[in-house]
């Protein structure tokens, strides 16, 4: 559980940061804000981001949900063999 909140309070970090740097130079370029598209471009910018900056949070998530599902694997195919 942990590696997901570390992993989803990072991504969430990541959105805010590129949001507020996509708008800070829209609002230099422009003058003026157009929050849907500045909302957009920060996605996808974040997204990249995300991908390439937690990497290693990623796998740690990734390796945790891993381990829960052999364990729930494991459980069932107990069970199974129990039952037979």
């Amino acid at each position: 559980m942990k590696e997901f909140v570390v992993y989803t309070l990072m991504r969430l970090l990541v959105l805010i940061g590129t949001f507020a740097i996509v708008s800070g130079i829209w609002l230099l370029v422009s003058g003026s804000l157009d929050w849907f598209w500045a909302i957009v471009i920060a996605f996808l910018v974040s997204g990249v981001a995300s991908y390439t900056l937690l990497n290693k949070q990623r796998a740690a998530f990734a390796l945790r949900v891993d381990a829960r599902a052999q364990k729930a694997a494991a459980a069932f195919e107990a069970m199974r063999s129990k039952e037979d």
